[in-house]
């Protein structure tokens, strides 16, 4: 018999670097109750910054979780200039995928939720195209199609956020989502939508990048995934990986390479942030392990 998953608070923090936090941190926990079931922490010391996670089970703890957050800013806040985000494991993310007409990621990352991978609710698929409609109708999630083009983009996208918010999404993934999102559409979910693309760029750029890699002999492909901010492609990265190219690699075998690497990247990058353990400063992230 399965036994029932320990409910946990999960603390995503960050500080100047200082004496004793870390014992300060902990001590608080041990000495409310929490038992702490992980604990992994990174110095940055060029810029001298601190970050951490730690998860505690909350079974003996004597303060209400409602009162957790009030009790850390109270005492650490503005003490160690502490950054911080705490939420808890018995909270399932709900998340919406937004796709085109590539169904390779699409369909690797609803094999994983469906085999139960991956604590999350996905209540929606979004897409500016139907293509992919019988996909969503395969796993018994809802389809949504907002046909965007450049005269209609701002009205298809207040359509989308209404949607979104009344979902109750946290996260967005762009599972070869093939439009750029909007300033508005980005502020709103900061670090919580997850993009996947080459890593040709910025070398090559345009519609068909394996096309020119092909073309210019690389010996190496790759795939990147990231946090979307304004700046294109440019946002904190989350995953890379990459696969070995010869040239007895034809531009089909590129393309299939390609796909292979994307879909697998994307869903290790998802399923850290499912985890929480993706913690964004500035362009960057800390992944903790």
């Amino acid at each position: 018999m399965e036994s029932k998953k320990k409910d946990t608070a999960i603390l995503l923090m960050h500080c100047p670097d200082q004496p004793g936090i870390i014992a300060v941190i902990t001590e608080f926990i041990n000495a409310n109750g929490g038992n702490i079931v992980y604990l992994d922490q990174y110095v940055d010391k060029f810029n001298g910054i601190f970050y951490m996670r730690v998860e505690w089970d909350l079974e003996n703890l004597i303060i209400p979780r409602e009162k957790l957050s009030e009790y850390f800013q109270i005492l650490y806040g503005q003490r160690y200039q502490l950054t911080y985000k705490l939420s808890f494991s018995n909270k399932r993310q709900r998340m919406a995928i937004f796709v085109s007409k590539m169904s390779h990621c699409l369909y690797d990352i609803l094999a994983r939720y469906i085999a139960g991978e991956w604590a999350v609710d996905i209540p929606v698929i979004v897409s500016n195209h139907p293509d992919l409609q019988i996909v969503a109708e395969q796993f018994n999630i809802p389809f949504e199609v907002f046909p965007i083009n450049r005269d209609n983009k701002a009205e298809m996208e207040a359509r989308e956020l209404e949607l979104l918010e009344r979902y109750e999404i946290d996260f967005i993934v762009l599972a070869r989502y093939m439009q750029i999102l909007s300033d508005e559409m980005i502020k709103r979910y900061p670090h919580h939508i997850i993009n996947i693309h080459h890593s040709f760029l910025p070398a090559f750029v345009g519609a068909k990048p394996y096309h020119a890699a092909y073309e210019r002999g690389v010996k190496l492909i790759g795939a990147t995934s990231h946090y979307v901010t304004a700046d294109l492609d440019a946002g904190p990265i989350i995953e890379q990986d990459i696969v070995r190219i010869t040239h007895k690699d034809t531009i089909d075998d590129l393309i299939k390479k390609g796909r292979d690497l994307e879909k697998i990247v994307l869903s290790r990058a998802v399923e850290k942030h499912i985890q929480r353990k993706v913690l964004a400063y500035n362009n960057k992230t800390v992944v903790f392990s």
